[in-house]
Parts: C-alpha cells; structure tokens; sequence
C-alpha cells in the first residue's frame, strides 16, 4: 500500500510539471548555440553570434506571432519567467538589476525553413541602442550568459526553446597588465643586428664607389679626348691649361701625347 501511494505521489507530481509548462505551450528541444565554423568577430568583449534556428516554429506560429529572445546571466536563467504580453517584456536597460533582458523581436515567418536571410544572429551588436526593448545593445560584462529562444502571440508565450549552454565573451585586457616599456633584446640578438648593419653598409658603399667609376671613366675619356692638344707641322702642341671638369671626380687622366 505505501509502495502505491509513492508511486501516486511521483505520478501527481510529474502531472504538475508538464501542467506547469503547458501554461507556456510546449518546450521545444532545439538548445540555442554559438555559431559553429571559422568567422571573425564570433565571440567578442561584448557580443556573441548565434546560429539562427529553422523550422523548429513552423508548426506552431501564425502569421502574427513574433519570436524574442531572452538572455539572461547564467546563474539568474533559471529565476527568469516569461512575460505574458508585450508590455512584461524585460528591457535592455534593466539588465544590471534584473538580470535578464529580452531583444531581436521578429516576425515567426523570418525563422520559417523557407524564409531567407542570413544564417546566424549577432547578439549585443546595436551600438547605438538607447530605447527600450527589443534594444540589441553591447553586453556589459564578460559573463556567461544563457539564451533562450520565446514565440510570443497576441495573448502571451506560445512555446519556448531550451536554455544554450553558458556563453563566455573575451575579457578585455586591464592597461594596467600591459608593459609599457619595450622587451630587452638579447645581447647575442644586439650583436647580431650590429654586424648585419654594418655588412650593409660597408656594401652600399662598395656598390656605389663601383657605379661612380663606371660613370667617372667614360665622362674623362670623352671630355679628355676632346681636349687633346693638336698637333701640326710647324706649331708646337699647347697643353691645356686645366684639367676637364669630368676628371675633378678622381679618374686618372688619359696620358698625354709627347
């Protein structure tokens, strides 16, 4: 007899779970997640980006139902309740004190498996969010956070999804971490880049002592050649005065004739 009253209990008890759950409509299985696959910016300081779910409120919305999404803290998903109207709805602005917020109103027909648009959600992403809800804006801290996906008709929820799983964002690094003066090089590192200096430039003047004689030599042989004295039968050969101005570059002259 004890054995079936605990079975009653056990039974009566289970009842008023599902019963409790039913004043929201069914909860569906889909579990929210970050979005999978390589993609800049995926998890950042202050948001996230979710995949989007498909079909999963296909059977159960109308036309003017609208789907939400509930974020709260990781340690306050489990006190969160849902609103049963619009006006219940948890703002943005409450979400230090309360704990949880609800954003990204949508029509139930953009979540439908033939609705286009793009695969994923970005969760904390309106900079300039200073209304109140559906406001999207910045996530004040690093976290965690638990979502939850809400389809809302005219007289309140209709059915909810599973909590995800916690959601860390990045830390922002403290300036106070960052050292501001410049890593020490190693002595071996020193003396390494000193002697490379140093073939460097003991080679750039090699190259362009080599570019200078090879301009220098044909400018004296020309200015030389056309200044030779010339010679005739009965006056003897004037030598010039000055050298050709080509040659004050250091060329060695050109021999002169006897």
């Amino acid at each position: 007899m004890e054995l079936l009253w605990v079975l009653l209990a056990l039974a009566g008890m289970d009842a008023a779970a599902g019963l409790g759950e039913s004043l929201w409509g069914p909860l569906l299985p889909y579990v929210p997640r970050v979005a999978t696959g390589t993609m800049l910016g995926k998890v950042t300081a202050t948001t996230f980006v979710l995949e989007r779910p498909r079909c999963i409120f296909d059977p159960l919305a109308n036309a003017s139902d609208a789907v939400w999404l509930a974020v709260a803290y990781a340690d306050a998903s489990t006190a969160f309740k849902n609103p049963t109207s619009s006006s219940e709805v948890p703002p943005y602005e409450g979400l230090p004190t309360a704990r949880a917020y609800m954003t990204l109103e949508t029509a139930a027909a953009a979540y439908g498996c033939s609705a286009p648009g793009t695969a994923t959600l970005r969760v904390g992403g309106d900079t300039t969010c200073h209304g109140r809800a559906p406001c999207n804006g910045p996530l004040p801290s690093a976290g965690p956070y638990r979502v939850k996906f809400l389809l809302m008709g005219c007289s309140g929820p209709k059915a909810e999804t599973k909590w995800s799983e916690p959601i860390l964002l990045r830390r922002a690094r403290s300036l106070s971490t960052i050292d501001p003066t410049p890593a020490r090089r190693g002595s071996t590192a020193v003396i390494i880049a000193a002697i490379l200096a140093s073939l460097g430039a003991a080679l750039a003047v090699a190259m362009l002592g080599a570019v200078g004689t090879q301009l220098c030599v044909p400018l004296c042989h020309r200015d030389l050649g056309a200044h030779l004295p010339y010679r005739t039968h009965h006056v003897p050969p004037a030598l010039p005065h000055t050298l050709p101005p080509a040659c004050i570059c250091g060329c060695t002259p050109w021999p002169r004739g006897p």
